[in-house]
């Protein structure tokens, strides 16, 4: 069974740095999306940084330049470091991904980890 399960969330001071990750596990044949949501209580759900297609990492605004997406293509791992964190960061990051389970077919499904907290607070 195809799933992403990520780690690495918790409680940091402001300022200071947290390393996400997530792993799909499962038989993929294909990943075509990979990245990084958060939601914060009373906000809707946004884009933090994700991989696309082609490889190219995209940020949103808010994020760049303090955060940095990888990955392990071999592990089919990404990674979300995450710096100079503020209690705005506070959210529940999820990761994302268009994942091929299947070597009979071309179809890419969308699945989503469990969540991970990141609490940014003195």
């Amino acid at each position: 069974q195809v799933q992403l399960v990520e780690s690495g969330g918790g409680l940091v001071q402001p300022g200071g740095s947290l390393r996400l990750s997530c792993a799909a596990s499962g038989r993929i044949f294909g990943i075509n999306f990979m990245g990084w949501y958060r939601q914060a209580p009373g906000k809707q759900r946004e884009l933090v940084a994700a991989f696309t297609n082609g490889g190219t990492a995209n940020y949103a605004d808010s994020v760049k330049g303090r955060f940095t997406i990888s990955r392990n293509n071999t592990k089919n791992t990404v990674y979300l470091e995450m710096n100079s964190l503020s209690p705005e960061n506070t959210a529940v990051y999820y990761c994302s991904a268009d994942l091929r389970p299947s070597s009979y077919s071309a179809s890419y499904y969308n699945y989503w980890g469990q969540g991970t907290q990141v609490t940014v607070s003195s």
